[in-house]
């Protein structure tokens, strides 16, 4: 029975790490992943929940307030009045009170209008930051999933080039065996052999740290490796772009920018009309428990009007506040669009340089592997010298993975490119 459940749980065990290990995961199932799971966006989408409450609590002033009081006063002696040198008591000593009014702004020359616009502004700006984390998230999983690529591939040529020093230090070993060659080759190849193995762990761990960066984006288990797509590539923009024409209008954080500069003009509007009155009806029932009088229950109407005549220069300082973060908020803009284009010209200028470097090093590769086999049979023949073989095969090695980062690199700046023009 026992090595029932132990055999049950290693297939369970071996399910999960196929599972874990072996699922296919293209970059689109990155982006989906991230979109459903990832922590930023998951709170960053509360800030649109709380600026629709605030927007709420905006239109309250638009309906009328209701309010219920209910007490009990004691006090040491009833009030009285003296009618002919007699004294009357008018009312209890301790009695009871109790009232309920509703009151409504009839108008208060649009400050209610203002506060509302005010908050559907900021709903917008929140809106549109929103989407620009997301865009900042999807060039980050974009970013990481073709470094992880390149890691792939750097890998890849890193256990080539240990495949190949191994066998020039077999091929030193059996002409120093021969006693062709001195002791000295075999332990330049010996020596290169370890500096290709750390190379290699070095990439692997860049590699494995890929992946914990991945599966944070993406809300995934810290543990999960997945079969990347070694074909995935980015949708570049228009030829236009990379040629330099055209300049942002559709980005979403210079959108929530240009939002939050509605959001601060309504809010000078607001405090600039506080300096001005608010008209008010009042609708109210008060009861006085008082068995001295006949009516203990009073209803009244009432419309008036309400202005602030002082409060200590608070009111001035609050619109001199809203016109300064206003004047901010223009120079915030000023400054999101200066960014835009250092991030557009960058991110072309990498994009252009990559494609050029995928073209040079392309050949590179060709002259490369020509020069190591060149190398190898001059030092089989004993015509060349073992560190010319080794600096051939590191030149191979060099050549292909200075190919695979300009084709990610290519990729990457792309991405950026398009994360720039608001297209990601």
């Amino acid at each position: 029975m026992n090595f029932r459940l132990a055999s049950l749980a290693v297939i369970i065990c071996l399910g999960m790490t196929v599972q874990s290990w072996g699922a296919s995961l293209s970059l689109q199932d990155c982006l989906q992943k991230a979109r459903d799971n990832n922590p930023a966006l998951k709170s960053a989408i509360w800030d649109s929940r709380i600026a629709e409450e605030n927007r709420r609590i905006a239109k309250v002033s638009t309906y009328p307030r209701v309010d219920a009081t209910a007490g009990y006063s004691m006090q040491l002696a009833p009030q009285a009045v003296k009618i002919g040198g007699q004294t009357a008591e008018t009312q209890e000593a301790d009695f009871a009170t109790a009232g309920i009014a509703a009151t409504y702004t009839l108008y208060d020359f649009g400050r209610r209008d203002v506060r509302v616009r005010r908050e559907s502004a900021n709903i917008e700006a929140t809106s549109q930051t929103f989407m620009a984390n997301a865009s900042d998230v999807a060039l980050q999983i974009i970013e990481v999933y073709f470094r992880i690529l390149e890691a792939n591939s750097l890998i890849l040529a890193a256990d080539e080039e240990v495949a190949q020093i191994t066998e020039h230090r077999r091929v030193a070993q059996v002409l120093f065996d021969e006693g062709v060659v001195t002791r000295n080759d075999v332990l330049q190849a010996e020596v290169r052999l370890a500096s290709a193995r750390q190379k290699r762990l070095t990439v692997t761990n860049q590699r494995e740290n890929g992946w914990v960066l991945l599966n944070f984006l993406t809300g995934s288990d810290p543990a999960f490796r997945g079969e990347l797509d070694g074909a995935a590539v980015v949708s570049g923009p228009a030829q236009a772009a990379l040629d330099g024409i055209g300049i942002p209008d559709n980005r979403h954080d210079i959108k929530a920018q240009k939002h939050l500069l509605d959001v601060r003009d309504f809010e000078v509007q607001e405090n600039h009309n506080t300096f001005l009155p608010e008209f008010y009806a009042r609708l109210a029932m008060d009861y006085i428990q008082n068995d001295k009088v006949r009516e203990q229950a009073i209803y009244s109407a009432t419309v008036g009007v309400r202005i602030n005549l002082f409060d200590g220069y608070a009111s001035q300082a609050v619109l001199e506040k809203s016109v300064k973060q206003r004047s901010k908020q223009q120079d915030t803009i000023r400054l999101a669009e200066q960014h835009a284009r250092l991030e557009i010209t960058t991110a072309r200028n990498d994009a252009n340089t990559a494609k050029e470097r995928i073209a040079v090093t392309e050949a590179a590769i060709k002259q490369s592997e020509e020069n190591l086999r060149i190398n190898k049979e001059r030092y089989q023949e004993r015509v060349g010298i073992a560190s010319e073989v080794l600096d051939a095969e590191t030149l191979v090695v060099q050549a292909k993975s200075d190919y695979f980062r300009a084709q990610y690199d290519y990729q990457t700046a792309l991405a950026r490119l398009q994360n720039a023009l608001g297209e990601l």
